[in-house]
Order: structure tokens, then sequence, then C-alpha cells
């Protein structure tokens, strides 16, 4: 029973969360072909060519005479790397996430692409509103669902049997991670004919 269990809880990672392989092999990539450009400019040094950007006497010149940049243009590049900095370890240690929820189910796992999700509950709130389905549009993001509906011109739409609905719906898929309670936009010009 350990080991099926086990196993299900690998399926669930793999199919909710995304793998960071492109930022990984990106940032790699930028590391190498850096190294790679120091490494040739330094062995162009060595043979007296002139070099491909910068000679490596000329960046080290160049780094000596930051000490003479004022103080307002180095707090800002440091900064700007720094936040680069936070970006990559943000990017490296936190999970990326798929569009998916996964319906609770006690021996199989069953994910659900939140589009899937989204089409449904649209489905569920034009029937209620009494409207085209053209004119209900939902997003599903991890925690939040948002409704919004167009209204015929004339004929009000009932807020409360609407979101009482859809809250329904949400509470029978038993998803997870589990989502807020529905939010509602109505807009305020109806569509005329429709």
């Amino acid at each position: 029973m350990s080991s099926g269990r086990s196993t299900y809880q690998r399926i669930r990672r793999r199919e909710t969360r995304s793998p960071r392989s492109v930022a990984a092999i990106t940032l790699a990539v930028v590391v190498m072909a850096t190294l790679a450009w120091l490494a040739v400019e330094i062995v162009l040094a060595m043979l007296d060519l002139p070099p491909l950007l910068v000679a490596p006497a000329e960046m080290a010149a160049a780094l000596v005479a930051v000490t003479s940049v004022p103080g307002a243009m180095l707090m800002g590049a440091g900064l700007l790397i720094a936040l680069i900095g936070a970006v990559l370890i943000a990017l490296a240690v936190a999970p990326g996430r798929r569009g998916r929820h996964l319906m609770e189910s006690p021996r199989r796992v069953v994910v659900v692409d939140d589009d899937v999700i989204a089409s449904a509950i649209a489905r569920h709130a034009a029937s209620v509103a009494g409207v085209g389905p053209d004119q209900a549009r939902v997003t599903v993001s991890r925690r939040r669902v948002d409704v919004h509906l167009t209204p015929t011109s004339g004929f009000p739409i009932d807020r409360a049997a609407v979101l009482n609905v859809v809250g329904d719906a949400l509470d029978s898929y038993r998803l997870e991670p589990a989502l807020e309670p529905p939010r509602l936009s109505v807009a305020e010009q109806g569509r005329v004919g429709a």
C-alpha cells in the first residue's frame, strides 16, 4: 500500500507542477557563453591579437575605475544585480505550477485542467443566468474562480442564484487545492438581442 501511495504522490507532483528545466538551461547557457567569451578574450590577449569585444586589461581597468563612479549609480547597479539574483533564487526554489487541479479520489489520481473547470463553471453560470454560452466567461487560477457575465438587455441576472449554483458545482468537484468562493462580475451594459 505504501508504494502505491508514493506512486500517486509522484504522479500528483509531476502533473501539477512545472519543471524548472527551461530556466535552468537558459541560465546555464548564459553562464557558459559568458565564460567561453572570457576565455577567448584571455587567449586573444595572450596571443597579442585584437579582442572580440573588450581586452582583459581594459576590463580590469574598468573594475578599478568603478570607485570613481557616483554612489547613486553604484547603488542602482547593485540593486539591479540583487533583484536579478533574487528572481533567479525564487525560480530555483519555488515550484512551478501548471494550470491544473486534482479531484479528490481515494484510489486514483484525477487531474483536471483549469480550462476544463472554467468551461464547466461557465456552462452552469450561463444556464442559471439565462444567457448564452458566449456571454459567460470564467477564469480559474490556483485559488480563485472569477465569473464574468454579460446580461441580455432587459433581463437582470440573479447574482445569488448564480453564485449558489457555481459554488455547489465547485464543491461537488472536490478540487485540491481548494478554491475560494467564486467571484461574480456582471457587465453594466447588456447585449442587445442575445
